[in-house]
């Protein structure tokens, strides 16, 4: 399964590694979720062999969705995705009893496994993350990863919270989107039991160096052959390419980053015609406008992706 690349923790029943796209969810254009184009998105990063799929992430749109949405986005999903790749549903909200609900459902619906985002906009204490973690994963049986993006949620674990968490008996792994480095790699050599996933783009390639089993990256829902590639590359042993093609990575996020935030994926789909519409952004995100799509278009054609 893996050669050269970190093995994922031999905690994690899923063995979860390599690429896993944080999965769109697509809308209409009166911002209603399109289920079967957020279907068709997670079946357009398998066919191209991303190892895995996460609906709700950040990508995902999560915060702007409903309850009875985030649980037809996890159906769709499951329902398209089945057997071919492990999903891995977004369950996290600012409460720990939404939350709970939301993993029951990922798991009466066949989801392989949940990622659970801290919670935001309350401070979150040690007693309380680890209460709250605790909680969603004594409700149910699938392994459950944590979500670290201290910049959007406002709380970031301390390396002795994640000590306690690691003590979690189906708590299996950490998605990092802190960016922090010397905070990852000290993770990583404390738990290698966990297994670990880069969350940002930037920090692919050195994610695997410190250890990531696998990689949540937003270029790859737009692109996912060149992650993949990056990723294979990396496992063959070929590091010269892996660091080759996190460059290309970084020319295609600096792209995608043009404008509104977060509105280069979709248009980046759009783009590439991929056979489905993502839609729009729900409000108060936006999509770009015309002369930002224009040079977001030229700046992909530059790089030879379109």
């Amino acid at each position: 399964m893996v050669d050269n690349a970190p093995s994922p923790g031999e905690e994690d029943p899923l063995s979860v590694h390599g690429v896993v796209p944080p999965t769109v969810t697509a809308f209409e254009a009166d911002e209603s979720v399109d289920y079967d184009a957020t279907a068709a998105h997670a079946r357009f990063v398998v066919d191209r062999d991303a190892h895995g799929v996460f609906p709700l992430g950040t990508n995902g749109e999560f915060p702007l969705l409903t309850p009875d949405e985030r649980e037809g986005v996890v159906e769709a999903v499951v329902e398209e995705i089945g057997d071919d790749a492990p999903v891995i549903a977004g369950v996290g909200a600012a409460s720990t009893r939404e939350t709970v609900s939301h993993a029951e459902h990922a798991e009466e619906v066949g989801a392989d496994g949940v990622v659970v985002v801290t919670p935001y906009y309350y401070p979150l204490d040690h007693d309380a993350a680890v209460r709250h973690y605790r909680r969603v994963a004594e409700a149910v049986e699938l392994p459950v990863y944590v979500y670290h993006i201290p910049s959007k949620t406002g709380n970031s674990l301390s390396l002795d919270t994640l000590d306690a968490l690691a003590e979690i008996e189906n708590l299996v792994g950490l998605k990092d989107s802190s960016k922090d480095v010397p905070w990852l790699g000290q993770a990583i050599d404390a738990h290698p039991e966990l297994t670990f996933l880069a969350g940002s783009d930037s920090l692919l390639f050195p994610g695997l160096e410190v250890g990531c089993a696998g990689m949540v990256s937003a270029v790859a829902n737009a692109f996912p052959e060149l992650v993949v590639d990056l990723y294979g590359a990396y496992d063959e042993g070929d590091e010269e390419r892996a660091r080759e093609l996190q460059s290309e990575v970084y020319d295609v996020r600096d792209a995608l980053k043009r404008g509104p935030y977060m509105a280069g994926v979709k248009t980046a789909l759009d783009l590439r015609d991929v056979g489905f519409d993502p839609g729009p952004l729900r409000s108060p995100l936006r999509k770009m406008d015309d002369g930002d799509r224009a040079e977001l278009e030229s700046d992909l054609a530059d790089l030879g992706l379109l």
